[in-house]
């Protein structure tokens, strides 16, 4: 009889990478060497990578313990079969010295000794089984992820995931039904809110008939909450609720898996056998796997889809932005003795605010507007009351009138909702007589810096008679009035989003803050040029809200009348 060399089971110096222990679960190797012990009267011990004995018996949830030294050396005469993973050595199982002979009772001790047998190849079947099951999962999901890469649109995202589905699964047929883009689960109690998105081997009228497959629909209810729903004979599940319709399409088994993407259900995946099949706990974990991939997949192509309608409208809406701000000035009156600064700042890429000059013969019209709400609304209506009041300014020459036809034709256009503010003046650079009319505008303020001492809120006008806004009442009339200006005044046209700014804490910037800062403008630089009025004023908004983000179009009007008509 061929005789194992003796073989040191010590290890080396290092502490190897594994050890049998490592794959031990219930404790039956350790078990069977020990009744191989008693059964032969010859000592047969499990040893580990270190050369420690393995027993049965153990704390807490290990059915065996670890005794001994790590290196010691085996007793002589001793026989050592070493145990090998991928070449590397996990232990050993140690045969003593001595004869063996049967003990008491030999055919008691070989039954327990071919029982713990068994169960050691019971487990290495177990593990086997389970890794197979591991190959086939990983399979089926690298076949469908790589299947998913090249679909192009949602419906092939749908075919893809489907027949993956059957295919490692090996079933016959099949379909995904899914819910509304926003429905939030279940909500009738048919199957109306549900649309076949795609469908195998069944036929028109299963998936065209109204009612669903299970009564409540509680087949669709379980799997949408996250379960995995089987029926290994619908004839005769009592949960079923149309056995005629069933056996007419020849099913016979069912397994149903929801597609949910962060608790947000999507729809449906329900597969059918033609024969009996019963369903594995490695077969619904398999399913659950690939509708949780189909269930990322539709979301990802609907995101897709998503951001390519975003980057469609964001190019429209750039465009619109430039006709925008191709309809403001693209630069200032040179005329003297004015010298003149705007500025406008959207809050999205569209506003409601604007600001215009007006060449009326030799006389300069000047615009300050706001309409209600922002983006693209707002935008639209601003270009109307800047088209309108352009087209009566040319025409009618007094303001109260001008502002009055603007008024009736945003009555007649537009909603009870939609409306503008507006002020509207018309100066003489000759002699320096303002006309205006305001109509719901934020009051523009006039400071007449004196010459021998520093602006006081004394020194500030503002320029409010007018009337209501316009586009809400067609009957309403609007006042002009005059303001003679000075050399050396300061004109400030301003809309809401200054003085309505925020910071973080929800404090406005406000008009009393507007008039210090202006005033505090004028007092450390008096003969400051209408940009560098406007930069500080902005500045000083910017420094107030800090990062807080714009909640709305900005727009500010500086003129300066010059000494001198220079």
């Amino acid at each position: 009889m061929h005789k194992a060399p003796v073989v040191n089971p010590s290890p080396v110096a290092t502490s190897p990478a594994l050890s049998i222990t490592d794959f031990l679960t219930d404790g039956s190797l350790a078990a069977l060497c020990a009744e191989l012990s008693q059964l032969t009267g010859v000592s047969v011990q499990l040893r580990d990578a270190l050369g420690r004995q393995v027993s049965p018996g153990g704390q807490g949830k290990e059915s065996w313990s670890v005794s001994g030294d790590a290196g010691a050396e085996p007793p002589p005469g001793a026989h050592a079969f070493p145990l090998r993973v991928g070449g590397e050595r996990i232990g050993a199982i140690l045969v003593g010295p001595g004869g063996p002979s049967l003990g008491e009772n030999p055919r008691l001790s070989l039954e327990r000794a071919i029982e713990l047998l068994s169960q050691a190849s019971a487990e290495l079947c177990e593990h086997e089984l389970e890794l197979r099951h591991k190959v086939k999962e990983l399979s089926a999901l690298f076949k469908l992820g790589s299947m998913l890469a090249h679909a192009s649109g949602m419906q092939r995202v749908l075919e893809v995931a489907l027949e993956s589905a059957l295919d490692v699964l090996g079933l016959d047929a099949g379909s995904i039904m899914l819910l509304k883009e926003d429905a939030d689960g279940i909500t009738a109690t048919n199957e109306e809110d549900l649309t076949v998105a795609t469908s195998r081997n069944l036929s028109r009228e299963w998936l065209e008939w109204p009612q669903s497959l299970s009564k409540g629909r509680l087949f669709d209810r379980l799997a949408l909450g996250g379960e995995i729903v089987v029926s290994e004979d619908l004839p005769s599940d009592p949960r079923v609720q149309i056995q005629e319709r069933v056996q007419i399409e020849g099913l016979v088994s069912a397994i149903h898996a929801g597609m949910i993407f962060q608790s947000r259900p999507l729809g449906v995946m329900r597969l059918y056998a033609h024969d009996r099949r019963s369903f594995s706990e490695s077969d619904r974990r398999l399913l659950g796997l690939i509708a949780n991939q189909a269930a990322v997949a539709i979301e990802q192509t609907r995101l897709l889809r998503l951001h390519e309608e975003e980057q469609r409208i964001g190019r429209q809406l750039q465009l619109a932005a430039d006709v925008q701000r191709r309809m403001l000035p693209s630069r200032v009156p040179q005329i003297k003795p004015l010298d003149i600064a705007a500025r406008y700042i959207p809050s999205f890429e569209l506003g409601g605010d604007f600001y215009d000059f007006i060449d009326l013969n030799g006389h300069l019209g000047i615009v300050v507007g706001d309409v209600v709400g922002k983006g693209i609304a707002a935008a639209l209506l601003m270009s109307s009351v800047r088209a309108s009041l352009r087209a009566h300014a040319q025409e009618v020459y007094d303001l109260d009138t001008v502002v009055g036809k603007v008024n009736q034709a945003l009555c007649r256009d537009t909603l009870d909702s939609e409306f503008a503010t507006l002020w509207y003046g018309v100066l003489n650079p000759a002699t320096l007589r303002l006309t205006y009319c305001n109509a719901g505008h934020e009051p523009p303020i006039i400071v007449r810096v004196p010459k021998h001492r520093s602006p006081s809120p004394a020194d500030i006008d503002e320029l409010s008679v007018g009337g209501m806004v316009v586009g809400v009442d067609r009957s309403q009339r609007y006042q002009r009035a005059v303001y003679d200006l000075h050399p050396g005044d300061v004109f400030i046209a301003y809309t809401d989003g200054v003085t309505d700014a925020s910071n973080f804490e929800n404090a406005k910037f406000g008009k009393k803050r507007l008039r210090k800062t202006i005033l505090d403008v004028l007092k450390a630089e008096p003969d400051a040029p209408a940009a560098r009025v406007l930069d500080l004023i902005h500045w000083e908004v910017r420094r107030f809200t800090g990062l807080a983000p714009r909640a709305d179009d900005e727009t500010l009007v500086v003129m300066r009348i010059n000494a001198g008509g220079k």
